[in-house]
């Protein structure tokens, strides 16, 4: 019908906004953006049968160009995270620090997927049979020495 031919929005237009028309989108300092964010904006452009742009405008090509070189190459989402994951860095899993260095001190969330995955099955496991580790005290005194209460806390919370 093209009622609408701009449209000018915030950051919260990447939450579900489908105007089918929208064939070019321009995202300005896109350098304050992470990968997932670009990826979730480019994605409001192109939804109709006409080819679309989006033009990602930054005065700081230094910081952004790995990010936009990754949205270049890819519209893949799995492959965008694994690479905003090498850019970021793991973050920490006893607190809320989402990028950066992690706190894990044997194994690497990239290289040792499969390492955590069987951990985790195997805690699961422990945890269902014996939730307050009774029959399992050398698991109970290491979480005593390696954790405080408020990240022990923090875990099982999420």
């Amino acid at each position: 019908e093209r009622k609408i031919d701009v449209l000018v929005a915030t950051t919260v237009i990447e939450v579900g906004v489908d105007v089918p028309n929208a064939t070019c989108m321009v995202v300005l300092d896109a350098d304050r953006f992470g990968i997932a964010q670009l990826h979730q904006l480019r994605g409001r452009v192109g939804r109709g049968v006409i080819a679309s742009r989006c033009w990602l405008v930054t005065s700081n090509p230094e910081v952004s160009s790995p990010r936009v070189d990754a949205l270049v190459e890819s519209t893949d989402g799995f492959y965008l995270a694994e690479v905003d994951l090498e850019l970021r860095g793991e973050g920490t899993i006893m607190n809320t620090a989402q990028k950066g260095r992690s706190d894990l001190k044997l194994a690497s969330l990239r290289s040792d997927r499969d390492l955590i995955e069987s951990a985790r099955a195997a805690a699961i496991e422990i945890i269902a049979n014996d939730p307050t580790l009774t029959n399992h005290h050398e698991f109970r005194d290491e979480i005593d020495l390696l954790l405080t209460p408020d990240e022990e806390e923090f875990l099982f919370k999420n």
